[in-house]
């Protein structure tokens, strides 16, 4: 763990965090934990939760031994794991230092298979409620209380991965229709199709993250590859993982790590695969270990200290986003 020592500066923009260490203490946080949501289609019994050293691959432990149908997972602004349970409906609640589940955090409003999951600049949670439903759901971030449903429309068709964006807008992955749709962060009202149904090829969107280079990257299923874009237009960029690089065939959820990187779950290959984040090429097959089976989302969970800068780097992204509306 990086002591208070060990942090010579850090600094907040927007919701971007920087932290500066000192010499010899690893830029990607040794020990920092990577969890991942594997469905199980090996005979286990429901779903669980791997645990992997976020600086090397190495595999810790099973986080959670027995989940159902796990998919979407994120940390929370209290430093506890949110993972959406497709079959159960509902966002489940666990111990980020124990794995022991808390409680059914939220349910209702009409969430029917929710996928995709992440926490606001308003500190609310936003699940993608898909097959019946195909709508975004707000609930409250401290007490899973439902708000409302924050985004939905004839455009949005079974949503996978949704994230807020370095403009405070929500990006959501529409699987079916293969779009990537843009919505007002505040309002909830749609902007536009940020991306476009087959740009590039794209076919069934999966997941999406914003690049260091702050190009967007979505993983096209149907392709087999992850395409890039242009993260203020919306172009084409290219596919920067191509079809089989690395062993890729059914990429689902991705991210940037710490490290700058791009990971990619794939589904087929039961790993989480790592491609250098400038160039796309193959590094290696980052975790594999510990009986992965289906690997569905993952996320990296930031150090305590971090998660206290990320949080305040989310309000000070709310704040400056409504004073910016208020001056129109």
């Amino acid at each position: 763990m990086i002591s208070v020592r060990g942090v010579a500066r850090a600094a907040v923009v927007g919701a971007v965090v920087i932290v500066l260490c000192s010499p010899g203490v690893p830029r990607a946080f040794a020990q920092t934990p990577l969890l991942v949501t594997c469905n199980a289609t090996d005979g286990q019994v429901g779903g669980r939760i791997l645990s992997y050293d976020g600086y090397t691959g190495d595999f810790i432990g099973i986080f959670a031994p027995s989940v159902t149908t796990p998919r979407g997972i994120a940390v929370g602004p209290d430093g506890n794991i949110y993972v959406s349970s497709y079959n159960l409906h509902s966002v489940l609640r666990f111990n980020a230092g124990t794995g022991a589940l808390i409680d059914t955090f939220a349910s209702g409003g009409g969430l029917k298979f929710p996928q995709g999951l992440t926490f606001g600049p308003d500190r609310n949670l936003y699940v993608a409620s898909t097959l019946g439903s195909n709508t975004i759901l707000r609930y409250n971030g401290t007490t899973g209380a439902f708000i409302d449903t924050f985004a939905d429309g004839p455009e949005l068709h079974s949503p996978r991965g949704l994230l807020f964006g370095p403009d405070g807008n929500l990006y959501v992955a529409s699987s079916s229709n293969s779009n990537l749709l843009r919505y007002n962060g505040t309002t909830g009202a749609l902007i536009d199709t940020f991306v476009s149904s087959n740009s590039g090829g794209l076919k069934y969107a999966i997941d999406l993250d914003f690049g260091p280079d702050g190009n967007l990257y979505l993983s096209s299923a149907g392709t087999k590859s992850v395409m890039r874009y242009d993260g203020q237009s919306g172009a084409f960029l290219g596919a920067f993982v191509p079809s089989g690089s690395g062993g890729l065939n059914e990429p689902y959820g991705l991210k940037f790590g710490p490290d700058g990187n791009l990971y990619v779950a794939d589904a087929f290959s039961d790993a989480i695969l790592r491609y250098d984040g400038e160039t796309g090429a193959f590094i290696d097959r980052f975790a594999s270990a510990g009986g992965m089976d289906a690997p569905m989302y993952f996320t990296f969970v930031p150090e305590p200290a971090t998660l206290l800068l990320l949080a305040a780097g989310g309000l000070a992204l709310l704040r400056r986003k409504r004073a910016s509306e208020g001056k129109r």
